[in-house]
């Protein structure tokens, strides 16, 4: 499992309601993403926005990344975004009561390839 997180800096026209719009409005259009296990949208009094984004590898991130999404994410915000990718060694969840303790999947070479 892999977790990438991805901040840009919100332009001056768009403000707290706006950005809390525009993530109600897209939310449901992330659950057709290959390989996305969960993202949660989120946004900061420092201006900042983004999200924090669960895969199932690196390579689905590395995938969506370089896609329509980052088109999309330039010409909504103008900036390319910042990522940076996790490698997920144990989950407690504590909503579902579980702990998770993950074997490495992804090879060394793999982190080595540019976003």
């Amino acid at each position: 499992m892999m977790t990438a997180t991805v901040r840009y800096k919100l332009p001056p026209h768009i403000d707290y309601a706006a950005c809390r719009a525009h993530f109600h409005k897209i939310a449901p259009g992330f659950r057709e993403v290959k390989g996305l296990l969960s993202k949660h949208f989120i946004w900061s009094e420092s201006g900042w926005a983004g999200g924090i984004y669960q895969w199932e590898t690196l390579e689905d991130a590395r995938r969506f990344y370089s896609g329509p999404w980052l088109d999309g994410i330039v010409e909504r915000y103008g900036m390319h975004p910042q990522i940076e990718f996790y490698e997920v060694f144990a989950l407690t969840d504590n909503a579902r009561g579980t702990v998770e303790l993950f074997e490495s999947a992804e090879r060394e070479g793999a982190w080595n390839s540019s976003t």
